[in-house]
């Protein structure tokens, strides 16, 4: 339990641009379904989230350029 992203953790994260927000579950290389909102902790996104905490402004490195979202919420659902 707690505010910062691991792997295993379900993070909702905002588009600082468009305010779309997204789920993502991160999970191993194996579970990984984007479709299904499961991201592998290896994926830029994850890499991007890992080990920062609600509140938080992180950037991802996009093919089309940098895209920056807010941490909203961290869970943790077994």
């Amino acid at each position: 339990e707690g505010d910062r992203v691991i792997f295993g953790s379900t993070v909702t994260i905002i588009n600082t641009e468009t305010d779309e927000e997204v789920t993502y579950r991160i999970v191993g290389d194996d579970e990984a379904d984007v479709k299904l909102g499961k991201i592998s902790y290896q994926s830029p996104i994850a890499r991007a989230l890992m080990g920062k905490e609600i509140g938080e402004i992180v950037v991802v490195k996009a093919p089309s350029g940098d895209v920056e979202y807010e941490i909203d919420k961290v869970e943790f659902i077994s």
